[in-house]
């Protein structure tokens, strides 16, 4: 790949059908530099279509290659505002900025930064797909004559293949990323490789986690939509982090119901875990709570409860409206013992099905009586 020309052809053939960000990224700067472009630093950033995340990229230098992750949160801040990447994005047209002739003080951050650096000269340029949306790369160089005519000229003729070949990868990482928003890990994963049939399931061993916030009803007859709305929003991200940070996934929030299952070869392994991620939400409910009261607002409180044993993992639903969800008798045993912990007065109760696997100290609270279930079943405390 000696000319633009040879890159462009490279990049929507055999570039493209890499399927490979890092490596399509890696192949068009070595190109770059073969054709003695000094490059210093290539970064190409692409936006999700995801509440939670904002973008992603992949950034170039001599050393070696690597892709990042952009929280949502950072679009409200000055690092995105006013940026050479939001101007691209809006403008749909290409930024220079000789950073050496720059009177820093009056520029975006980001220049000052890359002067630092050791940057001389930058370039970003829009990438745009055929949906509409519009991406960013920019160019960076240490080189003290700052980039050549010559080098412009070869960004902006391959500009267009550059967002040919990166355009696939992005619509697959905005899916992607939008099932595991939407329906968590395992499913999205199982989605993604084609288990999409109504009735193709797996029968598995897992733990059965659920949580429900306590008083629910009255607070939602009581409270303003607003402020439901943000502690149902700070309940749920203690459970998710909880579970998430001990290997689980989150598969429904039902009202103010949480279901989440921890999967794994070893029985001790998903129990052992199920339990630290009750203790992990309940910690964070106290510290929750003790900050509610300093600043004096209401606390809350919610339940846990868990169970182990075969489950059936899969999709359900009618021909046109599918699920991807678990079924089976631990789901049915998890919400029958959270339906007693108000009246046992325990933040938490797991089956002996499930603490007998764990390997996390718990004590037995003695016998009870469970709906539906023919003889009593023991439960534990954390």
């Amino acid at each position: 790949m000696t000319t633009p020309t040879d890159l462009n052809h490279w990049l929507i053939s055999e570039g493209r059908l890499l399927g490979d960000e890092i490596a399509i990224v890696r192949g068009y700067c070595q190109a770059l530099v073969d054709m003695g472009v000094p490059l210093a630093r290539v970064r190409v950033a692409q936006q999700y279509s995801n509440p939670i995340l904002s973008a992603w990229g992949i950034i170039w230098t001599p050393e070696g290659t690597r892709k990042y992750v952009v929280p949502a949160t950072v679009l409200d801040t000055s690092a995105w505002k006013g940026s050479p990447f939001e101007h691209a994005t809006t403008t749909r047209t290409s930024l220079r900025k000789r950073i050496m002739d720059l009177e820093l003080s009056q520029e975006h951050d980001v220049y000052a930064e890359l002067a630092e650096g050791g940057a001389t000269d930058f370039y970003v340029m829009a990438l745009e797909y055929g949906d509409g949306s519009v991406q960013g790369a920019s160019l960076t160089t240490h080189d003290p004559d700052g980039f050549s005519d010559a080098d412009i000229q070869a960004f902006e003729t391959t500009r267009h293949a550059l967002a040919a070949a990166m355009e696939p990868i992005a619509m697959r990482e905005s899916q992607q990323s939008l099932l595991r928003t939407y329906l968590g890990d395992g499913p999205a994963v199982e989605i993604g490789d084609g288990h999409i049939k109504r009735g193709e399931n797996a029968s598995v061993s897992a733990a059965i986690l659920i949580a429900d916030l306590r008083g629910f009803t009255a607070k939602s007859e009581t409270w303003s939509e607003a402020k439901l709305l943000t502690v149902m929003g700070d309940y749920f991200d203690m459970i998710v982090t909880a579970v998430r940070e001990q290997g689980g996934d989150v598969l429904k929030f039902m009202g103010d119901g949480v279901l989440a299952i921890f999967r794994d070869d070893e029985a001790a392994r998903a129990c052992t875990a199920t339990i630290k991620a009750a203790e992990q939400a309940l910690e964070a409910l106290e510290g929750y709570n003790q900050r509610a009261q300093e600043e004096n607002r209401e606390q809350i409180s919610f339940v846990l409860s868990a169970d182990f044993g075969p489950v059936t993992f899969g999709n359900i639903g009618s021909p046109d409206r599918l699920d991807y969800t678990v079924v089976g008798p631990p789901v049915n045993m998890a919400s029958r013992v959270q339906a007693l912990c108000k009246g046992l007065d325990h933040p938490a109760l797991f089956t002996s099905a499930l603490a007998r696997h764990a390997q996390a100290t718990t004590a037995s609270i003695g016998h009870h009586d469970i709906r539906g279930v023919a003889d009593p079943v023991e439960l534990f405390r954390l």
